[in-house]
């Protein structure tokens, strides 16, 4: 793949990426650099963290009394006040970004990560193909190199903070690395799909076993998941969210009743008669004392008042 048109891709980033901010850290970026033939630098030192990643070519890092060889595919770490060198007899072409992160605008925890960075004895890592770094690093300056559209800045804002984070965790010592990982809770986000899926298909019947199969598993496994994350049952959930759609369908449409049922695969008397007992009140009533009411959302689970601008009525 021909990756020379990649270099302009400084361009854009040099004049919108500037400052990288979550709710708990910030990074300023001094600059953004490609180079497609970088040969020899000086000995030199920054006040803030330059990580270059070689893209082709061969080459050497100096640094102290080491000497690091450069490949592609290699992603080396300068850090701050460290005296070094770059040398290629041949040229190599590097995506390069000079970062710092902002103490007072970050968290203690992202002041103790950059710190273990800096202790950290790596300095070369030798990345393989397919690798995040890498990918993030060329996705990043493809999209910056194309001309400009509506969502660029957002865009390229979020594949650079990406890419920084990726970075950083490349150059953190490997046990920070693991104590950093978080569980992945599989049942919860399969729960989260199968949760949407009801919410959007309440018309349809959502039998316990119609769902479970449309998701590839049992339906004692479904049900154990209703049970053990939400403490209720299957039946009781879609239930639920059955009669809260129809109560906000009341406070929010001019539907009939008949419309409303049909609306989340009721029959009218059937829905009548749960809506009646789940929320002490007719949907028609309901309808009556609510049609004034300031209430945006109505929650099943909350017990059903009369409110002081509710205007009742046969």
């Amino acid at each position: 793949m021909e990756l020379n048109h990649l270099v302009t891709g400084k361009i854009a980033l040099n004049q919108y990426v500037h400052r990288l901010e979550q709710k708990d850290v910030l990074f300023y970026v001094h600059y953004w650099g490609a180079m497609t033939n970088h040969y020899n630098t000086l000995l030199h030192k920054h006040s803030f963290y330059e990580i270059c990643y070689v893209v082709r070519g061969e080459g050497y890092y100096l640094e102290g009394d080491r000497t690091y060889p450069l490949r592609e595919q290699t992603i080396f770490l300068s850090k701050p006040d460290h005296l070094h060198q770059i040398k290629s007899e041949t040229g190599l072409f590097l995506f390069y970004v000079a970062f710092e992160l902002s103490e007072d605008q970050s968290s203690a925890e992202w002041i103790k990560v950059m710190e273990k960075v800096k202790q950290s004895p790596l300095i070369t890592m030798q990345m393989k193909a397919g690798e995040p770094p890498g990918l993030l690093w060329k996705t990043l300056m493809l999209q910056a190199a194309q001309p400009v559209n509506t969502f660029d800045k957002e865009i390229l804002s979020h594949l650079s903070h990406a890419l920084i984070l990726s970075l950083i965790q490349t150059f953190l010592p490997a046990a920070h690395r693991s104590k950093q990982k978080q569980p992945i809770h599989t049942s919860s986000a399969l729960l989260t799909e199968v949760k949407l899926h009801i919410k959007d298909n309440l018309s349809q019947p959502l039998k316990l076993t119609d769902v479970a199969s449309h998701f590839h598993i049992s339906g004692r496994h479904l049900s154990r998941l209703f049970a053990a994350e939400l403490g209720v049952s299957y039946s009781e959930f879609v239930q639920n969210e059955k009669i809260n759609k129809a109560a906000e369908l009341l406070k929010s449409t001019t539907l009939s009743i008949k419309e409303i049922a049909e609306e989340i695969g009721f029959s009218v008397h059937y829905f009548t008669r749960i809506f009646s007992a789940k929320i002490g009140s007719s949907p028609g009533l309901f309808r009556s004392l609510y049609k004034d009411s300031k209430m945006t959302a109505f929650q099943i689970n909350k017990p059903f008042q009369k409110t002081e601008q509710a205007k009742p009525h046969e």
